[in-house]
């Protein structure tokens, strides 16, 4: 039984079976409200999956791209909820969930002709006039989306000419599906596989510096 949590947008958390059935999905839009909402976000999809935290095996954690404040909530909630219960961490990349999502409908949908085996990025708000992007294309044997190109970060109005110089098709989001990034993790770990970084991606350093010291005070 897997637990998902992604805050790299929104705040979700979801718990997905090992066979991909989702039990519960739970989330909020608000992009600043994470710490907030995480405690009581991670109790509600345990409840509404009928599950007590003893039944959760793996945690998957959405490690980004994302905002540095927000992100570190949603992987500081995964890692504590894994240590409480002796239990692995699994690092996934957000856009990851986004892109099996769009793969996922468009192959039951009939709709695969909008999803070609030509390369597509999931594309998501980084603030401060930027936007964080992932270049997909299509999916493996283990039913993962196989990234071709790693997180990267562009300005908000160059990245369609980037995207356009490469062929590649801008499919944008405002959200990260915790289900989806579950089950990323679950087919990784079927696979024998570790699809996500170690570390945040938080693209770019936070505001806040170490400081060099105490100011001199003049007399």
């Amino acid at each position: 039984m897997i637990l998902g949590i992604d805050t790299s947008l929104g705040t979700a958390v979801a718990v997905v079976e090992p066979d991909g059935v989702v039990r519960s999905w739970v989330e909020s839009a608000d992009t600043r409200g994470h710490a907030e909402v995480i405690g009581s976000l991670i109790q509600e999809a345990l409840a509404e999956a009928s599950v007590h935290p003893s039944d959760i095996t793996h945690v998957a954690a959405g490690m980004g791209p994302g905002p540095f404040t927000g992100l570190r909530v949603g992987i500081a909630a995964a890692r504590a909820f894994a240590l409480g219960r002796g239990i692995p961490v699994m690092p996934v990349v957000s856009h990851d969930a986004v892109a099996l999502e769009l793969l996922l409908h468009a192959a039951l949908t009939g709709g695969w002709d909008e999803l070609p085996d030509d390369p597509f990025a999931v594309v998501t708000d980084a603030r401060r006039r930027e936007f964080a992007y992932t270049v997909y294309r299509g999916i493996d044997p283990e039913g993962l989306p196989i990234r071709i190109a790693e997180p990267a970060l562009a300005p908000r109005e160059g990245l369609d000419a980037i995207l356009a110089e490469g062929g590649i098709t801008r499919r944008g989001t405002e959200r990260v599906p915790a289900a989806l990034l579950a089950v990323v993790a679950g087919r990784a770990l079927g696979a024998g596989r570790t699809v996500g970084p170690a570390d945040a991606l938080y693209l770019r350093s936070p505001d806040v510096t170490l400081s060099a010291g105490p100011k001199r005070v003049g007399t």
